[in-house]
């Protein structure tokens, strides 16, 4: 499986990006598979921001982004987005998607066995 995630940028506070993460071969039209956005700041551990089941659509998200952030899937398009709006400064980081099965610690980085490139959110104050 291949992932490719884009859609960063520079934004100002208060505004909204959309990420997006692009599957390609392995088995995406399989059940039990989730994908998951994490981010990395510069010197900090990459943290859990949201997930999302293939199958089902059911979503759920780190506290820090609740209610600001949502993420979904395309099954036609095989691919997941994270609409993030309200942005703050402490958003800034590396985001990645993640794709792994289901069963597992699920905010937990080494639970997902493919991971995208990386794409860099700046919130400027």
């Amino acid at each position: 499986v291949q992932l490719q995630a884009s859609g960063g940028g520079v934004v100002q506070a208060g505004g909204s990006l959309k990420l997006s993460c692009e599957a390609s071969g392995g088995t995406f039209t399989f059940s039990n598979i989730i994908v998951a956005w994490f981010r990395q700041a510069p010197g900090k551990e990459r943290d859990f921001v949201a997930r999302i089941t293939w199958d089902w659509g059911s979503a759920s998200y780190a506290d820090s982004v609740k209610g600001r952030f949502t993420i979904s899937r395309d099954k036609a398009k095989r691919t997941v987005y994270l609409q993030m709006n309200s942005l703050k400064p402490e958003d800034t980081a590396v985001y990645y998607c993640a794709s792994g099965g289901l069963g597992r610690m699920e905010t937990a980085a080494p639970s997902y066995d493919y991971w995208g490139q990386g794409t860099q959110v700046t919130v400027s104050s």
